[in-house]
């Protein structure tokens, strides 16, 4: 329930809202978009940025917590192997049981490849599983796959990598109705018509949903059919390390079940990493949406290895995350809110921002009425702003929150708090990691053979900022991308002996740079606690 001073800011909001509801605010010029993300938005902040001083990104700054993990010492540091009785021996190796490792899976198996996935957690617990707002892809006759390459490289700065932009655009229909085919239950109209909306910094309307719950739906048909193709799947099963040959290429990975904490060796290959994000680092002190286990641990394995990195220092804050009930800190409310009709409106009854404007342009909008305006609404957690829920009934009705966003609706119902009535508080939260490793059009990545990237883990795709609905479009287009490629490429691989030597040459390469420290990488899951102790002493 809402305090007592908060029920009564809340009259400020309905005191505006048919001015509102009639001027909407006015889309920001370039300038003005320029000089917001360079005064609030936290990429182009010196703060919470430290420089990577080893391996192939040396000179370049990323988040200081991702630059802590790069300069850890391996966790299987000095421990032998028998590589000689691998526990594994498969084609195809997918780290990572998310939405991308599933696509990846049906194409391996379909292709002919021996298969299995190895999850750090359980087979579906990933962001991919989360999103709320949809997956765009340009199948309706006034759009086309063009539109939509403009759209994402003007929302990504022109940062996007061409080539990798392309192919999701390109292959963004097919994607959808691979979907459809495989039993996912988009939103339609009564004669069978796909429904779609748009949102930020889209021209058209392109956003396809299973109401407020489309990742949820995807992941769970994407699940069905790993099982049906009878996919071996190593639940609670993390990897550690790759393994490369004695010519330098993949060639598995050490895995650690995270029950009993024994080491087993998976021979593989081909690689496939499909580990998602990295919101539970809470770089530059965010909440986030992400799940549990998203602790960028295929950046790290892979970095060790000699791949590169791309747009580390990018982070996607989405605008709008749950300032308020403290129990829903940093849950998403999608942006499909704002698409259908809800606006920002600060403590004064202002709408202060186009609720279409691109993700990073409204979360610094929110960062700078929180902070310097001093235009937020206070809340245990600091400030929010609010987010006018029920302009969307008066636009359209209040079956428009229940057929659209009922997820939403219920999990705030939960606390005594009914969006339909009353506007609700939002503050940005860490979203999604837009940089990652870097890969080449065919899913591989540049520097190692045998291995490929799917999902949240590549980094270029979004260029530094991502457009609403292009992540799960990139988790099917690039997870059944790397399926197929790597299922082909394991068809003529020959390995050489396993060595875990690149692990003792980097722990060389650390040493040489002067950096002691007693932390071990990747982190696998995080250390609230210590964490906790941390900040109090």
């Amino acid at each position: 329930m809402y305090s007592a001073k908060m029920l009564e800011l809340i009259k400020t909001v309905e005191a505006t809202r048919e001015e509102r509801y009639k001027n909407e605010p006015n889309r920001l010029t370039a300038d003005e978009k320029k000089a917001l993300l360079n005064g609030y938005h936290p990429d182009y902040q010196d703060s919470g940025f430290g420089t990577i001083q080893v391996g192939k990104n040396k000179g370049e700054k990323a988040p200081i917590e991702l630059v802590e993990l790069l300069h850890a010492n391996s966790r299987i540091k000095g421990i032998e192997f028998d590589f000689d009785t691998p526990k594994y021996d498969v084609d195809v190796l997918i780290i990572g049981g998310g939405g991308a490792g599933a696509s990846a899976a049906i194409e391996a198996k379909k292709a002919g490849a021996n298969v299995m996935i190895a999850t750090k957690l359980r087979i579906g617990d990933a962001n991919s599983t989360m999103a709320e707002g949809g997956i765009q892809a340009a199948d309706k006759e006034n759009d086309s796959p063009q539109q939509h390459y403009l759209d994402s490289m003007g929302g990504g700065h022109y940062a996007n990598k061409p080539e990798l932009l392309r192919r999701l655009v390109m292959d963004g229909p097919g994607a959808i109705s691979w979907l459809e085919n495989l039993g996912v239950m988009f939103d339609k109209e009564l004669d069978g018509t796909m429904l779609s909306v748009s949102g930020g910094g889209i021209s058209r309307k392109r956003l396809h949903a299973c109401a407020d719950y489309t990742g949820l739906e995807i992941t769970r048909v994407l699940i069905n059919e790993v099982r049906n193709l009878g996919v071996p799947i190593a639940d609670y099963t993390a990897a550690l390390e790759l393994i490369l040959d004695e010519n330098g290429k993949v060639a598995g990975a050490v895995l650690m079940n995270m029950l009993t904490g024994e080491y087993v060796v998976a021979k593989a290959k081909t690689v496939i990493i499909s580990t998602g994000g990295a919101g539970r680092m809470h770089y530059h002190g965010f909440p986030t949406t992400n799940h549990y286990g998203a602790t960028a641990d295929g950046l790290i394995m892979a970095y060790r290895v000699g791949a590169s990195l791309l747009y580390q220092e990018a982070i996607q804050y989405h605008p709008t995350g749950v300032a308020y009930p403290t129990q829903l800190f940093g849950a998403l409310v999608t942006e499909k809110v704002r698409s259908i009709g809800a606006q920002l409106v600060n403590i004064d009854g202002t709408a202060f921002v186009h609720p279409l404007e691109t993700r990073d342009v409204v979360s610094s909008a929110i960062i700078r009425e929180c902070g310097e305006r001093g235009k937020g609404i206070p809340t245990p957690n600091g400030a929010g702003v609010w987010l006018d829920t029920p302009l969307i009934v008066k636009k359209s009705g209040a079956s428009m929150i229940e057929q659209s966003i009922p997820g939403i609706m219920h999990m705030f119902q939960n606390y005594g708090i009914d969006i339909r009535e009353v506007p609700i508080l939002m503050y940005p939260t860490f979203h999604y990691q837009n940089g990652g490793i870097d890969i080449e059009a065919g899913g591989n990545t540049k520097e190692i053979e045998n291995l490929f990237v799917a999902g949240e883990a590549i980094g270029g795709i979004h260029g530094r900022n991502r457009l609403l609905g292009n992540s799960m479009l990139d988790v099917v287009v690039f997870g059944r991308l790397a399926g197929k490629a790597a299922a082909e490429k394991a068809a003529s691989v020959n390995l050489g002996k396993m060595s875990l030597k690149h692990i003792d040459d980097y722990a060389k390469t650390l040493e040489a740079a002067g950096i002691e420290n007693d932390m071990v990488s990747p982190k696998l899951l995080p250390d609230y606690v210590r964490d906790l102790h941390k900040a109090y002493n």
